[in-house]
């Protein structure tokens, strides 16, 4: 599919999208971009995901409606490494699996608050994790 045509999809995603908190939605969306550039950007599993190629390392949680969080990962399917280390001197990511880290938003404040040391966080887990 053409990047053209992929944004495409992605605009009227979120342009259908009923989410109580879909401004943040937006604000969270440019806020990866700007802090990775070159990231190919699709909607999977109902939500916005980012990734080089067709390695998705940044999915948008959007359901159910209330909530907005940022789960990063390795892929579909967790990697089995017991080397891999990614260090949150921020705090602000809640580990599912050595791999898989969850980063919650309360509110549209507390994504301007995080937001610097996000897209540090961003940069740093796309270059750890794709080759």
């Amino acid at each position: 599919m053409a990047v053209a045509e992929m944004l495409s999809l992605i605009d009227s995603y979120l342009e259908t999208l009923n989410h109580s908190r879909k401004a943040e939605v937006e604000t969270l969306r440019r806020l990866i971009l700007d802090a990775v550039p070159g990231l190919v950007e699709r909607i999977k599993w109902n939500a916005p995901s980012f990734g080089m190629g067709n390695d998705d390392r940044i999915t948008m949680r959007l359901h159910p409606g209330d909530r907005l969080q940022l789960i990063l990962h390795r892929g579909a399917k967790a990697a089995a490494d017991d080397l891999f280390r990614f260090e949150d001197p921020d705090k602000l990511i809640a580990w599912a699996a050595p791999d898989r880290g969850v980063i919650t938003f309360a509110d549209a404040d507390d994504l301007a608050q995080k937001s610097e040391a996000l897209a540090a966080i961003l940069r740093r887990w796309v270059a750890m994790t794709t080759r």
